[in-house]
């Protein structure tokens, strides 16, 4: 046991590159445990965020953004753990290494680690903006204005650049010892050159502010832009995001959002109906003004129409005797519109039957006589 003491004190007395074997046993080690538990370390910090966002997030709609903090708080706790560790080594002397302030081994390794070191806090912040947007998207669904649906993923992607931009000046300054306020001064000069190389991003975004205050559309709202119609689901800096009635899913650049004619549907008072139909030459006059009178009356007394509706013995085709049909359905959603549609046309293929007439085809008669 003394034999075993003795070697080992002779081996903590023993230097490699100019440290203690202790000192560098301690380095092992806690690189060590920092590979081991930066994984246990992040799901305690990502469960205890977790905690706080749940108060505000009953449905747990929050979970999936805590399960993305876990990557980028492991790599911050595990560069806290090398901190730690090389505070307990040093370069030996006989390397000739030039000091940190000189451009060297050391200052490459040491501004590198400060770059991973602010990266990793940037990204942990805008997984945190995530969470925050979550939460307030499910608020902002519970109530009946659209207004916040349109604001909230404005805020959170400003939240967003603000932060990308907050941590670029903190490793310029910081990492680079740049003077910021001259670097924000020298900015004013090469400003000019700036927006001219981002002309069309400075529009885009310009178009978004323009949007946002004149609100000539919401978040949900159904509008026909150019040759599209959709459904707005998201209005970012750059572009708005539309699902057309295909499920499409298209981006259109805000300055064209802008620039364009652009039809709100959901701001209709009413929703217009307007088409024909043909009867074949075969319908007698008393059958054409009694399906007049019935679509008449079917159209004013319907709940879901307004008075303005009109049905009418319009004239003669090649294919038959047309019939226009106009009404106002009194809905701004497009499901319950069309839901209220088919019901009509399916109660004027009633009376039409009913009368004992039929739809013409678009087809000819050829009648053969002897």
């Amino acid at each position: 046991m003394d034999e075993f003491i003795a070697t080992f004190r002779r081996l903590l007395d023993l230097n490699f590159f100019e440290n203690p074997t202790l000192d560098c046993l301690i380095f092992f080690l806690v690189i060590f445990f920092g590979i081991i538990f930066r994984k246990l370390i992040s799901k305690l910090l990502s469960s205890v965020l977790y905690r706080i966002f749940k108060k505000y997030s009953p449905d747990n709609t929050i979970g999936k953004f805590t399960a993305l903090l876990l990557r980028p708080l492991e790599l911050f706790t595990l560069l806290i753990f090398v901190y730690i560790a090389f505070s307990f080594i040093k370069f030996p002397s006989y390397w000739h290494l030039a000091p940190q302030s000189e451009f060297g081994i050391k200052m490459i390794l040491l501004k590198g680690y400060q770059i991973l070191l602010i990266y990793s806090i940037i990204v942990i912040s805008l997984r945190m903006v995530d969470a925050v947007g979550v939460i307030m998207r499910h608020r902002a669904a519970k109530t009946e204005t659209k207004l916040d649906d349109q604001i909230v993923p404005f805020v959170v992607d400003s939240l967003k650049v603000i932060a990308v931009i907050f941590g670029i000046f903190i490793i310029l300054g910081s990492v680079f010892n740049l003077n910021i306020t001259s670097l924000i001064a020298g900015l004013g000069i090469g400003g000019l050159a700036v927006a001219l190389a981002a002309k069309e991003s400075i529009e885009n975004l310009l178009g978004s502010f323009t949007i946002f205050l004149d609100k000539p559309f919401l978040v949900g709202d159904l509008i026909t832009v150019g040759n599209v119609t959709g459904f707005v689901e998201k209005i970012g800096f750059r572009s708005t995001r539309i699902r057309t009635l295909d499920k499409s899913y298209l981006t259109i650049p805000n300055k064209k959002m802008v620039d364009s004619e652009l039809e709100n549907i959901s701001m209709r008072t009413f929703r217009r109906v307007i088409y024909r139909i043909t009867l074949t030459f075969d319908s007698k006059t008393e059958q054409i003004n009694n399906i007049v009178k019935e679509i008449q009356k079917l159209i004013d007394e319907h709940k879901e129409t307004n008075d303005e509706g009109l049905a009418r013995f319009e004239g003669f085709s090649e294919n038959g005797m047309v019939f226009r049909i106009e009404y106002f359905i009194d809905t701004r959603e497009w499901t319950y519109y069309l839901k209220i549609r088919e019901e009509i046309n399916l109660k004027i293929m009633e009376i039409i039957y009913k009368n004992n007439c039929r739809f013409a085809h678009t087809s000819r008669e050829v009648y053969l006589h002897k």
